[in-house]
């Protein structure tokens, strides 16, 4: 068998199996778990970074006086706070998730290390509206990370054990939302809190939000040097940072070709130049139908899951009369942390077992199917406390509600292997994975205030259609389902 035979072989071979194929079943490979638990403590950086701010955000825009004293202004800047986040991530991921198929995945990880330690200290000292938009988009301008984690754990796992590495990153994803506002919450203000301890600082004073900034900048910051030290290398760099800087270096590297116009004629000419199907390809390439059919389905799912989280608390709040439950705020974050844990254990334990008896394909139906009636529990419930009141049937209601998003949940894990495997080649796996979560960002920018505004409609019109809204989602997303292969693409 010629070299080239062998090199194309290796280009198509399946990233994850067929379960009833001819080939044997594998063992089942072990997790590399030195390296993995290192992209594990990367994954928490964006949700505890995005969510650390949202306990104490209403009273930071009061205190900068952008309202001028106008409450009804608080939400609006709080939710422009949060939506510039997703939005300049949304703007900046798919190119970072890309040079990091050209320079490597660790560069390019340490470089969004570094910008979200720097943009969290930014926005803890910020003291004007203005610094908080500069800090805020910053954060998530730099945050390239989450895209490139996923290609790295792609990269690392086989099709024996990509399954349980995809399990965990929910679970990471549910501690970074529960400890950021934990964070946010318990810091906050330290010198009026806590004056026994921080009542002389008169930084703190200052800068009274500047200590729950900084947790997660400094949990970012001891990253980048454990990264620095101990993280390998999954993809072999085609050209280095410094020749794509120094303009006199660029022109003397034989790995450019894919970078510069002109590359089919240069590499057909130059015998050392690497084999197109070793080279990150065009963005116009990745448009193709499975990483359309792929990121579209991880949208879908963003999108709704994003709609429903936003809409479930505020279903809880709204009394019972407008369509809610009438719950107070400690009965509320009580249901929002049973979820998380929830959530978090059933991921690791019982996807990975569905994934071996289901497969991938049943797997992801069955989570899409999940959320049908998962969203059509909202006016179930409110029909059951209008009836009778808060009883123990409408908390049994509430239960199955949280135990069906755990399900539904299960999608992200499908979705992550089968935008790993649909990249046209190996070399572009980065990419794939930073165009489907621009994709995702778009959704979870959009998604809160569109939900919220349907909400609210239907609230003055004492309307369900926000939840047959939500419905329609998850059907489209179910159709992108039915045109998944059984088995995953070609990586």
């Amino acid at each position: 068998m010629s070299l080239d035979h062998a090199s194309q072989l290796d280009e198509e071979t399946p990233l994850l199996q067929s379960q009833g194929g001819a080939l044997a079943k594998k063992a089942k490979t072990p997790l590399p778990w030195r390296q993995f638990s290192m992209l594990l403590v990367l994954q928490i950086a964006e949700p505890l970074t995005s969510q650390v701010i949202s306990p104490f955000a209403p009273q930071l825009i009061r205190d900068i006086g952008i309202t001028h004293g106008d409450e009804a202004l608080v939400s609006f800047y709080v939710g422009l706070m949060h939506s510039l986040f997703f939005a300049t991530e949304a703007l900046t991921i798919f190119h970072w998730s890309r040079l990091s198929d050209y320079v490597g995945r660790k560069p390019v990880l340490l470089i969004g290390l570094f910008g979200l330690s720097l943009s969290m200290f930014c926005f803890g000292l910020s003291t004007t509206f203005l610094g908080l938009v500069v800090s805020r988009c910053l954060n998530g301008a730099l945050n390239g990370n989450i895209g490139i984690m996923k290609s790295m754990t792609a990269e690392i796992t086989d099709s024996t054990n990509m399954a349980q590495a995809f399990a965990f990153l929910p679970l990471v994803w549910a501690s970074g939302t529960t400890l950021g506002p934990l964070i946010g919450g318990g810091l906050a203000r330290p010198a009026d809190r806590f004056p026994h301890i921080f009542g002389r600082s008169e930084f703190l004073k200052t800068y009274p939000y500047f200590l729950p900034c900084a947790i997660p900048a400094a949990v970012s910051a001891l990253s980048w040097i454990v990264i620095f030290m101990f993280l390998k290398e999954t993809r072999t760099p085609q050209v280095t940072i410094s020749q794509l800087i120094l303009p006199w270096k660029k022109r003397k590297s034989n790995a450019l070709p894919a970078l510069q116009s002109g590359s089919a004629s240069s590499s057909s000419s130059d015998p050392t130049a690497t084999p197109i199907s070793d080279k990150p390809l065009p963005i116009r390439a990745l448009l193709i139908r499975r990483v359309l059919i792929a990121a579209g389905s991880y949208a879908g799912i963003a999108l709704i899951d994003i709609a429903f989280r936003t809409v479930q608390p505020v279903f809880y709040a709204t009394p019972i009369s407008l369509g809610g439950l009438g719950l107070d705020t400690p009965t509320i974050g009580t249901i929002l942390a049973a979820q998380g844990v929830v959530n978090g254990l059933l991921q690791p334990l019982i996807f990975p077992k569905l994934h071996d008896i289901m497969g991938a394909k049943i797997l992801f139906l069955f989570a899409v199917t999940s959320a049908l009636p998962m969203i059509a529990l909202f006016p179930v419930i409110n029909m059951l406390a209008r009836s009778a009141g808060i009883i123990y049937g409408v908390w049994s209601l509430v239960g199955l509600q949280v135990v069906l998003l755990s399900f539904a949940n299960f999608a992200y894990g499908i979705s992550f292997m089968y935008i790993s495997a649909s990249s046209p080649n190996r070399a572009s796996v980065g990419a794939t994975n930073g165009l489907a979560q621009m994709i995702v960002s778009v959704m979870r920018a959009v998604g809160p205030a569109a939900a919220n505004s349907a909400f609210s409609i239907s609230v003055e019109t004492v309307s369900w259609g926000k939840y047959g809204i939500l419905c329609h989602g998850r059907y489209g997303v179910y159709g992108d389902g039915c045109r998944c292969p059984v088995t995953s693409y070609v990586a």
